[in-house]
């Protein structure tokens, strides 16, 4: 076996990290077990690299090179440079949660007012309050994947939210995640969302930085329970500091006819990769995730799906959309399984990409594993440049260069984008867009 010994920027095994934190990591019993447990199955295996196959495009060993030490717990400054940030990145009526270089901050946070039927908790309070069941939920993630092991020896803080049954949220929830500035760190975050039977919510979830934010690795995972007839609209806009590092994961379970909607963008950070198990676990239930790269420079951004069908008469739809400039790298790996049982599946997959240069790469790989044998599934994957008869088109009638190029964009990236159902969180992901356009040179 080919075991590499994990290292933080400064020489020192992760180990000796890992110990010298543990006085900061909530949770004792059941909870420090797993923790060493899911340590040990991380340094078995070291960061991912290109001879695993799920990590063919994105080699952490080569790109990240090392796990940095965990990033100190918010002082006042730091505190100041994220509410500054904050202001730019608002979502008008939200329920907003902030978590500042990977703790909860409830002097940053808006939860003065709780709709109905919404519970919100930290992670530490969970951990450290003796909720057995709550926890127990929060630990599932499966400790193969080494990310989302390293993820679990580390976790440091975020939220828990639970909503009632039978309750429909009217404000979104706002989890945003800022890094406050500082020596290059980690931050180790995990949330959970549960939702209970017939109820409905808007989840979105921000990645950004505060100014002076260089280097640092966001950590995250998130843990999804759909209730029986619930609804989830989901949205993520990575907008992280130029310097910066984002590995996330998330792990969505679906009951009876529910419904999931998730759409991603990333624009920002040096490098990402977004990993998401989603199980279709009851029947009747419909899946749609959309996502889009914005890429420039030497941006590398990997979003890899895997869509696990369990049951019959369900149905998911992926849209993904890339577009890749100078030396971007844009990665799309998204993986349907139609288990025996699940008989009826209605599934399809369709990613493009667009380059901006010769320079610029897209790695797109659409797979489909079926073990049923009435259903109806299909993908696709395409990879073109700007279409030249166009641009003349729209610089015949008086539009620049990079006026034209931004037009056919948007409308590139416009199908994805429509599929958010809320009005003000569209805007949201279009502006985000913009400013991408905006920064292009």
């Amino acid at each position: 076996m080919n075991v590499v010994l994990a290292k933080t920027e400064t020489g020192r095994p992760l180990r000796d990290v890992f110990a010298v934190a543990r006085s900061r990591l909530p949770g004792t019993g059941k909870v420090a077990d797993y923790r060493r447990q899911a340590f040990d199955a991380y340094e078995r295996a070291g960061l991912p690299h290109r001879r695993i196959e799920d990590w063919k495009y994105t080699d952490l060993r080569t790109l990240m090179r090392e796990v940095l030490p965990l990033a100190a717990e918010p002082d006042a400054a730091a505190l100041a440079r994220a509410d500054a940030a904050l202001q730019r990145h608002p979502i008008e009526g939200a329920c907003r949660l902030v978590l500042v270089d990977g703790v909860f901050a409830p002097e940053l946070s808006a939860t003065g007012y709780l709709e109905e039927g919404l519970a919100i908790r930290s992670l530490r309070e969970v951990l450290e309050g003796g909720d057995g069941a709550l926890a127990a939920q929060l630990l599932a993630p499966d400790n193969a994947n080494a990310m989302v092991a390293l993820n679990g020896a580390m976790m440091t803080d975020g939220v828990v939210v639970e909503v009632a049954d039978h309750a429909v949220l009217t404000q979104p929830l706002h989890v945003v995640h800022i890094a406050g500035g500082g020596t290059p760190s980690a931050m180790f975050t995990r949330s959970m969302l549960k939702l209970g039977k017939a109820a409905a919510a808007t989840l979105v979830e921000s990645y950004i930085a505060a100014d002076g934010a260089g280097a640092y690795q966001v950590h995250d995972a998130l843990v999804v329970l759909i209730g029986d007839g619930a609804r989830l609209d989901h949205v993520r806009l990575i907008e992280d500091g130029g310097e910066a590092f984002n590995i996330s994961s998330a792990v969505v379970t679906l009951g009876a006819n529910a419904h999931f909607n998730t759409f991603g963008m990333t624009s920002g950070g040096n490098v990402s990769r977004y990993q998401a198990v989603i199980v279709v676990a009851g029947e009747g239930s419909r899946v749609e995730t959309n996502g889009v790269n914005l890429l420039n420079g030497r941006q590398h951004a990997d979003t890899t799906l895997f869509l696990d069908h369990a049951v019959p008469n369900c149905a998911s739809r992926e849209v993904f959309r890339a577009v890749v400039g100078d030396r971007g790298h844009s990665v799309f790996q998204g993986r349907i399984i139609v288990r025996p049982r699940a008989q009826k599946t209605d599934a399809k997959m369709m990613t493009r990409a667009l380059l901006l240069s010769d320079e610029a790469e897209a790695d797109n790989k659409p797979e489909l594993e079926i073990f049923a044998d009435d259903v109806t599934c299909g993908h696709g994957a395409t990879t073109g440049a700007l279409d030249d008869s166009l641009l003349f088109y729209l610089r015949a009638r008086g539009l620049s260069e990079k006026e034209a190029q931004a037009l056919l964009i948007q409308a590139f990236v416009g199908e994805a984008i429509e599929s958010i159902a809320n009005d003000g969180l569209r805007e949201l992901a279009t502006s985000a867009a913009q400013r991408w356009l905006a920064a292009r040179g």
